[in-house]
């Protein structure tokens, strides 16, 4: 991948490879604020957010969340077979914790976990009847290449939903880098109590995310059909994606 020097590492297409390993430290720092500063940014809209998504699966399915986290949107994931995936091992650590619990308490039984990039994933062909990604989108290394991957886990006719960054034209982009770089940084300042927290890089991956119109043609140009890109209301804040691998 080429250098992306005059954008600190980052462009709508990906990230550079030194660039995302400071990503992924940063976003192992988040893990004991992540989701109390998420529902002050979002105004508690993360919560619904999640909702909109996880509606998309019908108990039975068989489902992969690429980009997992700590697990705050795999633990709600009811009556599914789940697959968490993530570069972090420490990201897994907590999730498995946490995601665990909850299918315990429904008399579920555990999750599978996978250490992996969205770009390589370890897994089997035409596998999955969903893939979610939540929030973790915008933080793939090769975004056209963790598509490609995605693509080929899904079985024939299964659907790839993405929930992230909210831009739905360059306007709208900046105001919401306005937004990331004054309002969220003081909000996570606040939550931390410390002026180095580790949002403050994370900001740089909406300033350089790409639109919706962008990602949309990259999803048809991976190969996805009935392909869908919106802001999700009342705020505007966040954008869901579909779209299905044909049978």
């Amino acid at each position: 991948m080429a250098t992306r020097d005059a954008t600190g590492g980052f462009d709508p297409s990906g990230i550079d490879e030194e660039a995302w390993k400071d990503l992924k430290l940063q976003l192992e720092a988040t893990i004991p604020n992540y989701d109390k500063v998420n529902k002050l940014m979002t105004f508690g809209q993360d919560k619904r957010w999640r909702r909109n998504v996880r509606n998309h699966a019908t108990e039975g399915m068989n489902v992969l969340e690429v980009g997992c986290g700590p697990g705050s949107f795999s633990e709600d994931l009811v009556g599914l077979e789940v697959t968490c995936l993530d570069p972090s091992a420490l990201m897994l650590k907590f999730a498995k914790e946490r995601v665990d619990k909850a299918r315990k308490s429904r008399g579920e039984s555990p999750a599978n976990y996978v250490e992996a990039i969205a770009e390589n994933i370890p897994l089997p062909d035409d596998t999955f009847d969903m893939v979610f990604c939540l929030f973790s989108f915008r933080d793939f290394k090769d975004k056209k290449q963790g598509l490609t991957e995605i693509f080929r886990v899904l079985k024939p006719g299964g659907q790839l939903v993405i929930c992230d960054a909210g831009k739905a034209n360059w306007l709208h982009g900046f105001f919401g880098a306005i937004w990331m770089a004054t309002i969220v940084q003081w909000m996570a300042r606040f939550v931390t109590k410390d002026k180095n927290h580790p949002w403050k890089g994370l900001a740089r991956t909406y300033t350089h995310y790409g639109s919706n119109g962008y990602y949309r043609k990259m999803m048809r140009e991976v190969g996805y059909n009935d392909v869908q890109g919106r802001l999700l209301l009342p705020f505007g804040m966040a954008s869901r994606f579909r779209g299905r691998k044909p049978q």
